[in-house]
């Protein structure tokens, strides 16, 4: 989201198998990061550039907000684990950017998980409060 507006959002089946909800939710962590990493460096490249892109912020930083435990820990921690050392090298592509704190990963309730109005069937009374909440209502 950008000045509470969303700007990017997406809703599609995981190309890749996983063993386990952690290594999906993982997988899911590592694919939107990779569409949301492009826009932060492009918002960088347009502050240095002398744009006014209206933030009040004085650097680009994104926020992430994961309801599984265990992908919570696999992005923050870098250390291998038995049941995670099969996972491939490729999703690890935004560690850097947590490291440098570019991104952060903060855990969140599954109840309020807006992201789950897009992967999974919500009562009616979390659907309109997710889509408040994604459309800045």
């Amino acid at each position: 989201m950008y000045a509470g507006c969303p700007i990017l959002w997406a809703s599609k089946l995981q190309t890749l198998y996983a063993l386990s909800s952690t290594e999906a939710e993982y997988y899911s962590l590592s694919t939107a990061l990779r569409q949301t990493i492009p826009i932060m460096e492009l918002a960088k490249e347009m502050k240095n550039k002398g744009f006014n892109i209206g933030s009040t912020v004085p650097r680009v930083h994104c926020e992430v907000f994961e309801d599984n435990s265990g992908a919570l820990e696999i992005a923050t921690i870098h250390k291998t684990r038995p049941r995670t050392k099969h996972m491939n090298v490729q999703m690890h592509h935004f560690r850097h950017h947590v490291d440098t704190g570019e991104i952060s990963i903060h855990p969140i309730d599954t109840d309020d998980q807006p992201a789950d109005m897009l992967s999974k069937s919500v009562p009616v009374n979390k659907l309109i409060k997710f889509r408040r909440f994604i459309m800045g209502w």
